[in-house]
């Protein structure tokens, strides 16, 4: 009975998942296309959509404690389940920043042709995608690589902030809006962390290793 209970978490698990991806893509899509109207939907409409779904999943495995008083590999898949749905609420929180610099940004001229944000956006949300797949299939190893990848989000969020600030020298009226696509940029940069986070949790739980700080393994 309590895998039947915990099959149902990890099925609400996977839906906060994408709606989360959603969110991500969403955010950036309004800021390339400039839709206010894309991006105010993420902010009312999805962001109340995931504080729900993690009371809801939050509820669903107090539940089971409760209920079956579950122990070893039982309780650490629950905790685990704990721990992923609070970094999928942050992400959600992450891409609500990102919408609001959008926001501000579609409507001034543009700093500069926007190429490493949608770059780094894809990278993120793979990640994303592929660290709540090495969850669900208990595989470590796609854990580690997603952990490997983490480097070139890191790298392009250092390009573009090199970039912005050549801009903000040259010409100080570019500050604000700098600022703020440096904002969304980190926001992405934290997106991927979250999901290196929950690789590492992954490889932990599946091998006994700690690989925080040493990914390369």
């Amino acid at each position: 009975m309590i895998e039947t209970r915990l099959q149902e978490v990890k099925q609400r698990l996977v839906e906060f998942s994408l709606l989360t991806e959603k969110m991500i893509e969403d955010s950036i899509k309004g800021l390339l296309k400039k839709n206010p109207d894309l991006l105010k939907h993420v902010i009312d409409v999805d962001e109340p959509q995931t504080n729900k779904l993690e009371l809801e999943i939050e509820e669903l495995c107090v539940e089971i404690i409760a209920q079956f008083a579950p122990k070893a590999s039982h309780l650490r898949t629950i905790l685990m389940i704990l721990k992923i749905n609070n970094d999928l609420e942050r992400m959600g929180d992450h891409a609500v920043n990102i919408c609001e610099s959008a926001l501000f940004l579609i409507e001034r001229p543009d700093v500069k042709p926007l190429i490493d944000i949608p770059r780094m956006a894809e990278l993120t949300v793979k990640m994303l995608d592929d660290s709540l797949k090495s969850y669900i299939d208990q595989n470590p190893e796609l854990a580690k690589e997603v952990c490997r990848r983490d480097e070139n989000v890191d790298n392009l969020r250092n390009q573009i902030l090199r970039e912005l600030i050549t801009y903000m020298i040259n010409d100080p009226t570019t500050i604000e809006r700098a600022l703020h696509l440096l904002r969304i940029a980190q926001n992405l940069e934290r997106i991927a962390d979250l999901s290196t986070n929950v690789c590492e949790d992954v490889v932990f739980m599946v091998e006994g290793k700690v690989i925080k700080h040493h990914i390369s393994q």
